[in-house]
């Protein structure tokens, strides 16, 4: 009896002592300690934050951006009648690394469309970078393309290869533009 009277004491005592640590630590129900402190503050924070995303929806929605590539002029290309001819496949003039040419490079995943682009050859060196494709069904990726495709271009026409570094906040359209130009790019150089 006295076993019995002990081990039930002893359950008692650590349920009490459970419940009574549930409600005063903070470590082990930190839930209950905010929801206590301040439910009204907390709901009117959390009210701001979604009224604050919804504005920033709107907004990038109501940009007037359109279904086109973005395009930055970067050079002024002279053709001259040998440098025709060698975009016409009738003959071939090398002055740099590149086979003078347009040439289309393979479409590349970007996850929420794809990216395709053209490379234009003058002088054996890379003067244009015409894109064909990248993802613009949702407001967002229309928005971060108009900003990081034309960074990208003007990167590679400097660098005149793929050696480049990614866009931030484009971390799906930057690798899919480098793995495009670098297809084209290998053609252009067989």
């Amino acid at each position: 009896m006295k076993k019995f009277i002990l081990s039930s004491f002893i359950l008692i005592s650590f349920g009490f002592y459970t419940i009574w640590e549930n409600n005063t630590n903070p470590i082990i129900n930190p839930i209950n300690q905010i929801a206590s402190s301040d439910k009204k503050n907390s709901y009117d924070l959390a009210i701001n934050s979604i009224n604050s995303s919804r504005n920033a929806l709107k907004k990038i929605s109501a940009m007037d951006i359109n279904n086109t590539p973005p395009t930055i002029k970067t050079t002024n290309r002279t053709t001259s009648t040998s440098d025709s001819m060698g975009m016409m496949g009738m003959g071939t003039k090398m002055m740099g690394m590149y086979r003078n040419g347009e040439y289309t490079g393979r479409v590349a995943d970007a996850y929420y469309g794809y990216v395709q682009v053209k490379a234009i050859i003058t002088n054996g060196k890379l003067s244009d970078i015409v894109i064909l494709d990248y993802p613009k069904d949702a407001g967002t990726s229309r928005y971060i393309n108009s900003y990081a495709l034309p960074i990208l271009k003007s990167e590679a026409i400097s660098a005149q290869s793929t050696n480049i570094n990614a866009v931030s906040g484009a971390s799906e359209s930057s690798p899919a533009f480098m793995k495009s130009l670098a297809s084209a790019l290998i053609k252009a150089k067989t």
